[in-house]
């Protein structure tokens, strides 16, 4: 067997964890390749609502679910999450392995993130304050503390660790409490202890040698890649389907479907570029009736028109075979729908991603008829409106690759599969 990677092609948010939640049935193992508890992804079914931000989104099947070596863990919020789901999910210990070479995140990376954010006053780029990119910074600098650590000389490696952190604090002039976030870091601590510690890139490699199939579950989107994304208003990992290959230990031979989810619009959090933004009613709508709103922060969403030279850049780093497009159904009421086809930098037309987005990149859209239909409550491909057809054969002519998936509203019944 070999490993199925599911991403998000645009700026996040595009639905991933109700699309993993539909396809996990199919898997023997889910795993999460990279990120932290900057994800935010909601699934929804039999009326109630679900956020996941470490734990892998096939935790509500009887399946495995690895928290993969490219991952960072905060163990505060891992035990909230654990305990918010618990009710639901009854005991997790026997569901979710934890990869030892993942690294923690650390309480005084959380004050380090703060901190940097803070100097960077008008520049920031919006982070999620989590200690996310200070932990990565520290894995790659060597001198990260990682989940094996608990069970090998953890406490000189700790202090160590958080001595270092409080001296670059003191630099920066960072006033702070350190003692309420250790006592339940250490609190927490002792609640991953629970859980089995794997050597996740062994596990996963005999399991596929035994013929189990794995759906490799990536956080955020390629347009937030640290390499290939709007650096430097990117995360701190690689979003994209190679980061499943590290994130994991797995071959890029081992690689078989890459299913690459975006929305039918676009949307971004925090700062950065975004160049088919819509800061108009139309904006507005697209917000309101998407209910674009930060599932872990509430933050309001940017919203525009779908990029497709973002889109089609997505599709060839991660080598996308199948598309799974989400939200068709905010749409539902337009008119008329803009599709940026080129951009115009200086005075010049392009359909190539550039080196760097700024404020000279403008959007050339090509305008198409909206369906003007609800199709909240189709159940079958045939009932689909011409319009709406024309819109997804436009979008694969472009894209040059196959829409296989359409997803008609948040829960999981609203899900259709083309033929």
């Amino acid at each position: 067997m070999k490993v199925s990677v599911l991403l998000g092609l645009q700026w996040g948010d595009e639905g991933k964890g109700k699309v993993v939640d539909v396809l996990t049935p199919n898997y023997d193992i889910v795993a999460r390749f990279q990120g932290g508890p900057n994800a935010g992804h909601t699934l929804l079914f039999a009326g109630k609502k679900y956020i996941l931000c470490s734990i892998p989104s096939g935790v509500f099947q009887k399946k495995v679910n690895i928290i993969g070596n490219g991952m960072v863990l905060d163990p505060t919020l891992f035990r909230a999450e654990i305990e918010t789901l618990t009710p639901s999910c009854g005991n997790l210990s026997d569901k979710i392995y934890i990869s030892r070479k993942a690294h923690l995140i650390l309480p005084t990376h959380r004050l380090l993130d703060m901190a940097y954010e803070a100097q960077k006053g008008s520049d920031r780029i919006g982070t999620t304050g989590k200690g996310i990119g200070p932990a990565y910074t520290d894995k790659i600098s060597r001198n990260g503390l990682r989940i094996g650590d608990i069970d090998y000389n953890f406490e000189e490696k700790y202090k160590y660790a958080i001595a270092r952190h409080e001296e670059l604090l003191h630099q920066m002039n960072f006033q702070y409490d350190l003692l309420p976030l250790e006592k339940e870091w250490r609190k927490s601590i002792e609640s991953i202890k629970q859980f089995k510690r794997i050597d996740s890139d062994n596990f996963i490699n005999k399991a596929l040698k035994e013929g189990k199939s794995i759906l490799a579950e990536g956080a955020q989107g390629t347009m937030l890649d640290i390499d290939f994304g709007s650096y430097p208003f990117v995360t701190s990992s690689n979003t994209v389907c190679a980061g499943a290959c590290t994130g994991l230990g797995v071959a890029p031979t081992k690689i078989s479907d890459v299913f690459g989810i975006f929305k039918a619009y676009c949307t971004r959090v925090g700062s950065g570029p975004f160049p088919t933004e819509l800061s108009d009613e139309i904006g507005q709508k697209l917000r309101d009736t998407g209910n674009e709103y930060g599932s872990v922060t509430g933050r309001p969403r940017r919203c525009g028109w779908i990029d497709l030279v973002a889109l089609r850049y997505a599709i060839m780093v991660n080598g996308v075979t199948q598309l799974i497009m989400t939200k068709s159904d905010v749409l539902d009421t337009f008119n008329t729908i803009k599709v940026c086809v080129a951009y115009e930098i200086d005075g010049q037309k392009t359909e190539d991603f550039p080196f760097e987005i700024s404020s000279s990149v403008k959007p050339i859209y090509t305008e198409l008829a909206g369906w003007k239909t609800d199709m909240t409550k189709m159940k079958l491909e045939s009932e689909f409106p011409k319009a709406f057809k024309d819109y997804l054969s436009f979008l694969e002519k472009y894209l040059e690759v196959n829409i296989k998936v359409i997803s008609i509203g948040p829960d999981r019944e609203q899900t259709i599969v083309r033929k």
